[in-house]
């Protein structure tokens, strides 16, 4: 599919306009699931049946990753990234049409999270892929920092709007403007020029069958030493930032006796911080060798991620995760920078979609190490005298929350290590010397536009 270029907005101008129209869609999208949430547990009175909208969502987000990042190296990159925006918006309008009806059920929810899954699945690599062309290079680290801000904005803003507007629109009004803004997003697309990315040497070794090209992903960061090197560290940062942030809600309530006020103050915090981060993060573009904005990033977030553990109360709480989530923006938009730059643009669909899968794979498995650690060891033997809380006692307590308190401290300690690590492994902390950039590499033949 080809479009014409006159007259339409491009560079970071139009990558601006674009990131308007989805920062308005995913707080439109966060107020709708503030509503729903609600409307769930209403109907449930069950965490379990909450916890099942994840599954559903998560479940066909991952069996048709790989899939999807082919989809969006074979396909026009505007036409991809308004697929992930109309999966997303046929989910809403399916569940706006049975409440406009009366009929709205929770499980209709579970069907809806299947198509949200779906289009999600390509809104990652095919937005990630895009700003590679749209954007010069240069400006990776700002416009990665732009997209941080749709991830952490609409957290401080849409629980408090969703809040105000329910009681005077109801369900079925904060539907319809997520509806609408989804129109906006698309629309803001149709404005932009979206170039499609030149062909190269790496892209022509990955053509094949879906399933091919699919597995190319993952041998493409295999072959690279210095990008797995760079995966390793994000897979086992993920890991102990999994395990901490599962335990950091039940140990706020256990610590404060089920107070809902303390641990929305505490989740708060974290949000305000992502959201100052990305402001920074948007601004100033980072380091100049990105690569210590990821490793640097890693070590500052882990020691945030240990004040949380100390015994304190809310004020230590407060500063940890202020700290854990100010540098978040600068972790992944340095990141997302190195691979934009190294990354032959017309595999990265495919690339990216196999980092992300890699990174989620930590997903079912930190919960599982969370609460079998707090339950069955840890807080059994912090609550009472043991040589375990004689020896910690004195920098997490006593009591109930102090054996998670243990475990989130330590999780922080190993994000440390994972992020120092990097600064010992050449292949890492000299990945940016090491591979070439994409545009220093010899292409076979220019895209259409």
């Amino acid at each position: 599919m080809e479009e014409t270029t006159a007259k339409r907005p491009s560079g970071m101008f139009g990558f601006t306009i674009v990131w308007i129209g989805q920062i308005v869609s995913v707080l439109a999208s966060a107020m709708s699931q503030f509503g729903l949430t609600i409307f769930m547990f209403q109907k449930t009175e069950s965490a379990t049946a909450l916890g099942l909208m994840q599954v559903f969502f998560i479940t066909p987000f991952l069996l048709i990753s790989p899939v999807a990042g082919v989809m969006v190296d074979r396909h026009n990159r505007k036409m991809m990234m308004m697929v992930s925006d109309l999966g997303a918006g046929i989910a809403t309008i399916v569940i706006l049409v049975f409440q406009w009806l009366g009929i709205l059920e929770f499980w209709h929810l579970y069907f809806a999270s299947i198509i949200y899954g779906l289009g999600m699945a390509f809104q990652w690599p095919a937005y990630s892929a895009a700003i590679t062309t749209m954007v010069p290079k240069e400006q990776y680290g700002r416009a990665n920092g732009m997209m941080s801000l749709i991830e952490a904005g609409p957290g401080v803003i849409a629980p408090l709007l969703a809040g105000a507007l329910l009681p005077f629109i109801g369900l079925t009004g904060i539907l319809l403007f997520d509806v609408a803004t989804f129109l906006l997003a698309i629309g803001a697309l149709m404005l932009v020029h979206v170039p499609q990315p030149p062909r190269t040497e790496e892209g022509e070794k990955g053509k094949g069958s879906v399933w091919k090209e699919a597995a190319y992903g993952f041998k493409y960061i295999f072959a690279r030493p210095s990008l797995l090197g760079l995966q390793m560290i994000f897979f086992v940062g993920n890991l102990f930032a999994g395990i901490g942030f599962t335990l950091l809600a039940p140990m706020v309530l256990s610590r404060t006796a089920n107070d809902s006020l303390m641990l929305g103050s505490v989740q708060t915090a974290g949000a305000v911080g992502g959201l100052i981060g990305g402001i920074i993060m948007s601004a100033w573009g980072g380091f100049k060798r990105r690569v210590h904005g990821v490793l640097l990033g890693w070590m500052i977030s882990g020691l945030g991620m240990s004040i949380v553990g100390l015994v304190g109360g809310l004020p230590i709480w407060i500063t940890g995760i202020i700290v854990t989530s100010l540098v978040g923006p600068l972790v992944n938009a340095s990141n997302q920078a190195i691979w934009q730059a190294k990354v032959a643009p017309d595999v990265q669909g495919r690339v990216f979609s196999a980092r992300r899968l890699i990174a989620w794979f930590t997903n079912p498995i930190s919960p599982i190490i969370a609460g079998t650690l707090a339950d069955f060891v840890l807080e059994p033997q912090m609550r009472v005298t043991s040589s375990l809380s004689q020896t910690f006692g004195w920098l997490v307590g006593i009591g109930p929350g102090a054996g998670m308190g243990l475990i989130i401290f330590f999780c922080g300690f190993g994000g440390i290590l994972a992020g120092l690590a990097g600064y010992f492994i050449p292949a890492i902390h000299n990945a940016e010397t090491i591979l070439l950039d994409h545009d220093e590499r010899p292409k076979t033949e220019a895209a259409p536009a």
